[in-house]
């Protein structure tokens, strides 16, 4: 079965996250077909938008734990990095459409987005610091700015979820929708429609502001998340969520 499900129509690349039995939780092969086809979509002057989406009943579980206690990313240059990259730098207007769980980097992903089209009942985590880890995507920087420090530490410390009520407040997602696929893919038809050389120079002034810092603030994390990947809380963390994991099957 192909993990990540790829689609063009009128300008719209749609990537779907297609591992609905472990609610689309991420591997390492598919961080580096994710950042394949971004890269690739960046260049191809006939996309003009890129949606993400995941199949099933959840849009990410976040990363494969179990493919990251194995063989986690310790490399410069590991798929997962890539991927961060990708987006970050993707010139071209991204949408994500959400709902169910939007675990860790289905969280983080978001505060790169464009337009964020979530159901009403997403369920948003950054559980990073129960896992023994650090924040990263440039969250630690993306997320507060955007909610307050106070709230953010309260998301992240306590690794407290939140809905999708929260994210429109506070402006993580656009809209709310029973049928956030199809709202997701209307925006982006009638983005792809507008002129694109005025959408990716505006794009690019709405990031100017922020973009270096957050290229800096993702340096920092992910040298910090590496430590952390070795450390012994975070192997007593994981070993934790996989015995809790088989407890429950």
């Amino acid at each position: 079965m192909n993990e990540i499900l790829s689609g063009t129509v009128d300008g719209v690349l749609t990537l779907t996250l297609n591992r609905p039995e472990k609610q689309n939780a991420i591997t390492r092969a598919m961080y580096q077909s994710l950042a394949n086809q971004i890269n690739e979509a960046a260049g191809d002057f006939g996309i003009r938008v890129l949606v993400i989406a995941g199949a099933g009943k959840h849009f990410t579980a976040g990363n494969d734990i179990g493919d990251f206690f194995n063989d986690p990313p310790l490399e410069e240059n590991s798929p997962v990095m890539q991927f961060l990259s990708a987006v970050h730098n993707f010139p071209k207007p991204i949408i994500a459409s959400v709902h169910g769980n939007a675990v860790g980097i289905g969280t983080t992903l978001l505060l790169h987005c464009d337009l964020v089209v979530s159901a009403p009942d997403t369920n948003f985590s950054m559980p990073f610091v129960t896992l023994g880890l650090v924040p990263e995507f440039g969250s630690s920087y993306l997320f507060p700015k955007l909610v307050g420090h106070q709230r953010a530490s309260k998301v992240f410390l306590l690794g407290e979820p939140f809905d999708s009520k929260f994210a429109l407040e506070v402006g993580l997602v656009a809209e709310i929708s029973e049928t956030p696929d199809l709202v997701a893919a209307q925006y982006a038809t009638a983005i792809a429609h507008q002129p694109p050389s005025a959408v990716i120079q505006t794009k690019a002034l709405l990031k100017s502001g922020h973009h270096d810092a957050v290229t800096a603030v993702m340096r920092a994390e992910g040298e910090l998340f590496k430590l952390a990947l070795q450390s012994d809380e975070a192997q007593a963390a994981f070993m934790k969520f996989l015995a809790n994991k088989t407890a429950k099957k």
